[in-house]
Parts: structure tokens; C-alpha cells; sequence
């Protein structure tokens, strides 16, 4: 039985995840090995899921993470305050979710969300 499924995502320089993954929505580092830097919350069940999709909704390109949150409009705002562009919405979907789309530092497509 799988226990977990983490993300990898190749960066060259790993210390840019920082500006985003904790500053923009607040991970913390749980695990730093100088070649690789594991951003989560220690103490939170986190969910299980992958998804595989011919595109993102909406007629939006298919994001490379769907991050949800607690608080959607503190987080847009410090996406926008850390100067990551918006490249879609913030949008209420007809499947019940607000969302938006920005990248990270490496140019992954990010879609941040809050069920509605």
C-alpha cells in the first residue's frame, strides 16, 4: 500500500524554492540534504492524491501542481506582493473551486485553490 507521493521537481539552484514554497505559502523545510529540500507541514495529514489530466479546466493548460489552502486571498496576495505573475484567474469554477494560476521559480505552472 502506498504511504506517500511526494513531487520531485529539478531546479538548479534549490534555494529559489524558498521565495515561493515557504515565503509565498508558508512550508516549512522538513528536510535539507544541500542536493535536495523537502518544503511541507511536520505536523499535518496531508491528503494523498495524484492526478492525471488532458488539460486544467477551463480550457487552461494543465497546471504541474495544485496547491490548496486555508486562506485563498492572503495567499494571492502575497503571490502578487512577492511579484509572481497571475497568469489565470483568481476564476470560481464550475466544479466548486476558486482559483489561480501563477509559476514558481523554476517555471512550474501552479494552480493554488480553496474549495468554494
Amino acid at each position: 500500500m502506498v504511504k506517500r507521493i511526494v513531487a520531485n521537481i529539478y531546479a538548479e539552484n534549490i534555494a529559489k524554492a524558498e521565495a515561493f514554497y515557504k515565503t509565498v505559502l508558508g512550508l516549512e523545510i522538513i528536510m535539507d540534504h544541500g542536493w535536495i529540500t523537502t518544503y511541507g507541514i511536520e505536523h499535518r495529514k496531508m491528503n494523498l492524491q495524484i492526478s492525471f489530466a488532458s488539460e486544467g479546466g477551463s480550457g487552461t493548460l494543465t497546471p504541474d501542481l495544485s496547491i490548496e489552502v486555508d486562506d485563498f486571498e492572503e495567499t494571492l496576495s502575497r503571490t502578487m506582493e512577492a511579484g509572481f505573475a497571475i497568469e489565470y484567474g483568481p476564476a470560481i469554477e464550475p466544479w466548486g473551486v476558486k482559483r489561480f494560476y501563477t509559476r514558481d521559480p523554476f517555471g512550474k505552472l501552479i494552480n493554488i485553490l480553496c474549495h468554494v
